[in-house]
């Protein structure tokens, strides 16, 4: 079927940005007595959002490691970001279709990378973490892309990314749920059970460019 809107992820979907996300947490943990984590570390735990997350990791004093984190990411996030390699022909292959961002990073953040990359003219709705009600995997960033570009949710709306839960928020908004990559690090393509599965970026850029 061919698509009508194509939304996506944006960490480890199209940018690389685990370095920056790493560095400001081990500046949280330091403060909290916690063994730092890897980058690796931080790409297979890193999946809900902050303001979900951070109450379980630091208890009441999670308030006080959000403004740590986002006091560090705010000074250095920018140096680490980079496209995943290949998705900057994906997205000129997907300019045939109105495209947007869903993510779980904070949505200031993330509107910086989009700017700092070049990105903005891709895309209309670039929705982060604390834009709507909720965060994924609930399906309320993904209806609020919608509503922004005036489309109903159905399965011609492709959610394009990388892991579990984003197949879940997915399913949950009644879109169809897009697979890139293998999600070696979160269970792999059968725990993610997406609707379609591109093994690459070329992958999807061929499929893409066949619909346009």
């Amino acid at each position: 079927m061919r698509p009508s809107v194509l939304l996506y992820d944006w960490d480890n979907t199209l940018v690389d940005g685990w370095a920056g996300i790493t560095a400001a947490l081990n500046v949280v943990f330091a403060e909290f007595g916690h063994a730092p984590w890897t980058r690796e570390d931080t790409r297979n735990r890193v999946r809900v959002s902050l303001r979900d997350s951070f109450p379980a990791m630091f208890g009441d004093r999670w308030e006080h490691a959000r403004d740590l984190f986002y006091d560090s990411l705010r000074r250095q996030h920018l140096d680490h970001v980079a496209p995943m390699p290949g998705i900057a022909d994906v997205l000129e292959a997907g300019r045939a279709w109105p495209q947007g961002v869903v993510s779980n990073k904070a949505g200031a953040f993330l509107r910086r990378e989009v700017t700092h990359l070049g990105w903005d003219h891709y895309f209309g709705p670039i929705i982060g973490a604390g834009d709507a009600a909720m965060d994924k995997p609930d399906p309320a960033p993904l209806q609020m892309a919608l509503q922004h570009l005036k489309r109903a949710a159905d399965a011609t709306v492709w959610y394009i990314g990388d892991t579990t839960l984003d197949m879940q928020t997915a399913r949950a908004a009644g879109v169809t749920a897009v697979l890139i990559g293998y999600a070696a690090h979160d269970g792999g393509v059968e725990r993610a059970a997406p609707d379609i599965h591109f093994p690459t970026p070329l992958s999807l850029r061929t499929r893409l460019h066949k619909l346009a």
